[in-house]
């Protein structure tokens, strides 16, 4: 039989995915420390070029916040332009504040990315893709905890 030259199914690693998304939900809640109040926050992020990373309450819920994070451009930056060859995707994030958890619930308008993908998808998302989302948001958060300004502070 051919079956040992397959590959095995990717497993979702729950605990794994659950650590990104409690380690998240503190990130966002030391860089938008007045969530359940404010419309938004901009953090200047200087070391990439002079970026401001936006982040828009969208709804709130009892239990829940939906929040866009997006780069923005121009306007609040000291030297009003921006020379970079790589931006942000634009995400969608859910917090859970009952369960202290985070989530990306959508990556550049796709909405619903699932947990697991087969091997071959129309999309060509990889076996793992919302977990590389979730840990690509933990890189960003990580980045602008350290390098990260209020942009209201620095304009």
């Amino acid at each position: 039989m051919e079956t040992n030259n397959l590959k095995a199914k990717y497993k979702v690693d729950l605990n794994s995915y659950m650590a990104d998304g409690d380690a998240n939900y503190v990130r966002l809640l030391k860089i938008f420390p007045d969530i359940s109040h404010s419309r938004e926050r901009k953090i200047l992020i200087f070391n990439t070029g002079n970026h401001i990373l936006c982040l828009q309450v969208l709804e709130r819920t009892p239990y829940t916040t939906l929040i866009k994070l997006h780069e923005e451009t121009g306007e609040y930056l000291p030297c009003k332009t921006i020379n970079s060859w790589l931006t942000l995707p634009q995400l969608t994030l859910r917090l859970y504040h009952d369960a202290k958890m985070a989530e990306i619930v959508s990556l550049d308008g796709v909405r619903n990315l699932r947990p697991r993908y087969g091997q071959l998808n129309k999309n060509m998302y990889q076996p793992d893709e919302k977990s590389q989302c979730n840990q690509f948001l933990s890189e960003w958060l990580e980045y602008c905890l350290e390098f990260g300004y209020d942009a209201a502070l620095v304009v």
